[in-house]
């Protein structure tokens, strides 16, 4: 049938691997990264000709992961390998000419023991650090890493008033609330090319824990008067901007944090008050919740 215009593209998706390094002195490094791969190839003939000569097999792409852990005789952050990863299928394979790799990183943790860090021993901590890699054929690159599960909360310095009123509000202004939330965070870096990235080892690790640093002192302020916040949308504006002012190489922020809700408690009866809130009691709850998400760029940068 003609006058159909077709786009397409093919991956393998959820594939889990942990990889272990050994360093000399005794200590061991470990890593488990759920990692997707989509592939923008010239294999048409799949779809019209029932042809699969050009189809690079997604069994291939989950092989071809193990391999290219097991390729890696040094630690490496998760974006280098998913950048690896990429380069790998855009230079392999002639049909493709893009590839995109995502990569959660699931939060091992070392365990301290005594006050000392143990040699192999490790927890499971709370957020994710992910990232997702574009490669061309030509080079051109895009990285984007983040967080996700970056839950904070704090017990005073938040408010919400002056918002609209009309016939169904019925939430009062407040000076004093409890503000949390679960930051899901993605920063874009300004690199365009696979030769221009940093060479640094473990460069991007150490990044994903300085913006994870900046949003939480953004978000909580100095320890003993801490920052006052006015509303979700001010902290999650003055979280991205700082994160912009700081690393000079993220052109673009993009911040989701949903308002968890810790609602002030009164019980009564028509005679009796069982629990009067001053500022003490709360009911928890995440259903529903506020929605607050946006972007913060560069002016000449492109989420």
């Amino acid at each position: 049938m003609e006058g159909l215009n077709i786009e397409q593209r093919h991956g393998k998706a959820r594939v889990r691997v942990a990889r272990v390094w050994r360093s000399k002195q005794g200590r061991h490094f470990m890593v488990e990264w759920n990692v997707s791969i989509s592939l923008l190839s010239d294999c048409l003939n799949a779809y019209l000709q029932d042809d699969n000569s050009d189809i690079v097999a997604t069994d291939t792409m989950k092989n071809t992961v193990y391999a290219k852990a097991k390729e890696c005789s040094d630690q490496l952050s998760v974006e280098e390998f998913a950048i690896q990863l990429a380069k790998h299928f855009v230079s392999y394979y002639r049909q493709v000419t893009s590839a995109i790799v995502n990569i959660v990183e699931k939060p091992w943790e070392r365990v301290h023991i005594d006050g000392q860090p143990h040699e192999h021993g490790f927890k499971l901590g709370s957020e994710r650090h992910t990232t997702e890699v574009i490669v061309q054929k030509s080079g051109a690159l895009q990285i984007t890493s983040g967080v996700e599960g970056l839950a904070v909360l704090k017990t005073t310095k938040s408010g919400f008033e002056g918002f609209i009123r009309d016939k169904y509000t019925a939430l009062p202004d407040t000076r004093e609330r409890i503000l949390a939330t679960e930051v899901t965070g993605s920063w874009r870096y300004s690199y365009e090319s696979i030769f221009n990235i940093p060479q640094k080892s473990l460069y991007f690790t150490e990044r994903y824990l300085d913006v994870k640093k900046v949003l939480m002192d953004t978000f909580f302020g100095c320890p003993k008067e801490g920052v006052y916040s006015p509303s979700v949308q001010s902290t999650l504006y003055q979280m991205a901007k700082a994160i912009l002012s700081r690393f000079h190489d993220v052109s673009s922020v993009k911040l989701k944090m949903p308002n968890i809700h810790f609602l002030p408690l009164n019980l009564s009866t028509k005679d009796n008050i069982i629990v009067k809130f001053e500022d003490d009691v709360y009911l928890p709850t995440d259903e529903p919740h506020g929605s607050i998400e946006a972007s913060v760029s560069r002016i000449s940068s492109k989420m």
